[in-house]
């Protein structure tokens, strides 16, 4: 997903006196226009800071005293060392670009401080927040009315599969903060004409999962975006994973932006438990069903089961839900109101189980979750790090289980350079799982796939898939859509 980044007045991201910005044109500007451009300040970076001083606290970091009371209230005792470095350089004035585990307190980190101005000279609409997914955005919303409960905080969300003419009237309202997807604002803005001057006095913006949003699919997104957005601004990034596209764009800042790095590369906390089972393909579903009986003898309460594609995720609820287990599904062919509906079941604890592609992999906050299940091995190590990072957060403890077949051998032996260790064997014993629950699963498997037919779900994917290859094609991406990664070759079996 990775392009090029180059110097391109017209989309300017860190801007304030002199505009530079990201753009896959590898043409370089003429001289003239070259000349124009400001030369890149200095940027200061901390890496790998030492870890926030035991005696530090929230009103140590110049928040004012509401915002103080507000973490006490809802048991922020100190900060993390995200927030304990960019907090400060934030409220001073600062582009800040924090790059930070899951976990780690990166929203508080820039919801603080954009509460604490507003607080001072409230407006709306004061800041935008971008972020690559729905669920995320109505997570950030629950946790800025959290944090700004006291000022009597609105905040608008304004993503797909939700009825535009509601978000446009909402809009015009002038909430305090927007949090947004990508695809979603860009239509608003372009389709009303009234809607580029609610952001004309925008003091703060803010990307989430800023790898993911500055990713080239959302390029032409972004460029709208933009454009209503005033040059006084302060832009922030926050991100647990460093991309050539952030480092690039530091590089470019007009301004002098602060950069905090809280670790290196794709690391695990060390809390987590990483496991595997090397298991036949078609025997899958019957050892998910045979870990997911033992749960309460794992002292495990919830978990949560990646898959690679909507369908898997939707075959294997039907499946499960034969099997008289209670699990939600989050994938992105459902609609809003049951993609909602699923992960406020699972969050609220009536469900114990979370079917997942990985529209669910990145920030989703859910502290109980002991158990993360990777039912098919992610294709990059990166995923598989965003996956686990669902459980043992903030110093919990947590399991990881990646079931690995014969094809997936490689793509494990990557995983596991890239995170600096191996994973552990599971100890399962083959006969006490298949002889109890092989015939069940397979009955349940034959049901669940009619009641797919039943209802249609092929169909609807196609038309999905029509849909997106025709969007792409308009947005000029498919000619640029990165080569797919080779699978690993077939192995001969191993003696595990």
């Amino acid at each position: 997903m990775d392009e090029e980044i180059q110097v391109d007045k017209n989309f300017p991201l860190f801007y304030r006196k002199k505009s530079t910005s990201i753009t896959t044109n590898s043409k370089k500007p003429p001289p003239s226009e070259t000349a124009a451009v400001a030369t890149p300040k200095v940027l200061e970076k901390e890496l790998n800071p030492n870890p926030t001083p035991a005696d530090v606290t929230f009103s140590d970091l110049g928040l004012a005293e509401w915002a103080v009371n507000t973490c006490k209230e809802l048991g922020m005792k100190l900060p993390t060392p995200v927030q304990h470095h960019c907090i400060p350089k934030i409220l001073s004035g600062q582009d800040v670009m924090g790059l930070a585990q899951t976990g780690s307190g990166k929203t508080a980190a820039f919801a603080l401080p954009i509460l604490h101005r507003l607080a001072e000279n409230p407006f709306g609409v004061f800041a935008l927040v971008v972020t690559p997914t729905r669920e995320l955005a109505y997570q950030l919303a629950e946790q800025f009315r959290a944090l700004g409960s006291g000022l009597g905080l609105r905040v608008a969300v304004i993503v797909g599969g939700m009825d535009m003419i509601n978000q446009a009237q909402s809009l015009m309202q002038r909430p305090h903060v927007v949090i947004a997807t990508p695809g979603r604002i860009k239509v608003l803005i372009e389709e009303n004409p009234d809607i580029p001057a609610v952001f004309s006095n925008t003091k703060f913006l803010v990307l989430d999962e800023a790898d993911r949003v500055l990713g080239v699919n959302f390029e032409a997104e972004l460029r709208v975006i933009f454009q209503c957005l005033p040059k006084n601004r302060q832009t922030l990034l926050f991100s647990a994973t460093m991309t050539s596209n952030l480092e690039t764009l530091l590089e470019l800042s007009a301004n002098k932006a602060y950069f905090y790095k809280a670790y290196e590369g794709f690391k695990t906390v060390e809390s987590l438990t990483q496991q595997y089972v090397f298991i036949p393909k078609h025997v899958k579903d019957v050892y998910l069903l045979h870990i997911l009986n033992k749960m309460e003898d794992m002292s495990v309460r919830s978990a949560i089961i990646f898959v690679s594609t909507c369908r898997s995720c939707e075959l294997l609820s039907l499946l499960l839900e034969q099997l008289e287990l209670e699990v939600a599904a989050l994938h992105s062919f459902k609609s809003q109101s049951l993609r909602l509906s699923a992960l406020h079941k699972f969050k609220s604890g009536q469900v114990p189980v979370l079917l997942a592609t990985d529209v669910a992999n990145r920030g989703l906050d859910i502290p109980t979750v002991d158990l993360v299940i990777n039912y098919d091995i992610p294709r990059y190590p990166e995923d598989y790090v965003h996956r686990v990072g669902r459980t043992a957060r903030a110093g919990r403890g947590g399991l990881a289980l990646s079931f690995v077949t014969q094809n997936d051998v490689d793509l494990v032996h990557e995983i596991e350079g890239v995170i600096g260790k191996q994973l552990d064997k599971f100890e399962c014993k083959e006969k006490e799982v298949l002889e109890d629950n092989i015939t069940r699963v397979y009955k349940a498997r034959r049901v669940a796939t009619m009641k797919m037919m039943d209802d249609g779900f092929e169909d609807k994917a196609k038309t999905r898939k029509a849909q997106k290859l025709k969007t792409l094609a308009e947005k000029g991406l498919l000619k640029n859509k990165s080569k797919k990664r080779k699978r690993a070759k077939p192995m001969k079996e191993s003696k595990e």
